[in-house]
């Protein structure tokens, strides 16, 4: 049981709002760490040069999106094993096979609830402290 504080959160969306709203619910669960990014490049290499635990990442992303992302991380032998969820508002099933295939840890169907997001994260990390 991890205490949330210890984990360290990179939010990847384009979306400032959507940042801003998982970015409160990750520290209302007590995550102290938490870097958000606009864009999957600009994420990569943030988590490239400081690593974090988690990666929370929109699916559809200008430039370069969830999946391409995943991907990348995947393929990095230092930031290879992050745990990474991904968010999308679609649940088309073509994706969640293609970021399953990938390793994706989690997944997660836009809107959702912070309860939701908590649970989500409880089922890579276990219950958070």
């Amino acid at each position: 049981m991890p205490a949330a504080s210890a984990i360290k959160v990179m939010v990847v969306d384009d979306q400032a709002s959507m940042r801003a709203m998982i970015r409160r619910a990750l520290q209302d669960f007590g995550f102290k760490d938490v870097r958000d990014k606009p864009s999957g490049p600009e994420a990569l290499a943030a988590v490239r040069a400081d690593r974090v635990h988690l990666i929370i990442s929109d699916f559809n992303m200008p430039e370069m999106d969830g999946i391409q992302l995943l991907e990348q991380v995947r393929g990095d032998p230092v930031i290879g094993k992050t745990v990474f969820i991904m968010l999308t508002g679609s649940s088309d099933r073509e994706i969640v096979q293609k970021a399953a295939a990938l390793g994706v840890n989690n997944y997660l169907v836009k809107p959702f609830a912070p309860a939701v997001l908590k649970e989500k994260i409880e089922r890579v990390f276990g219950e958070l402290t």
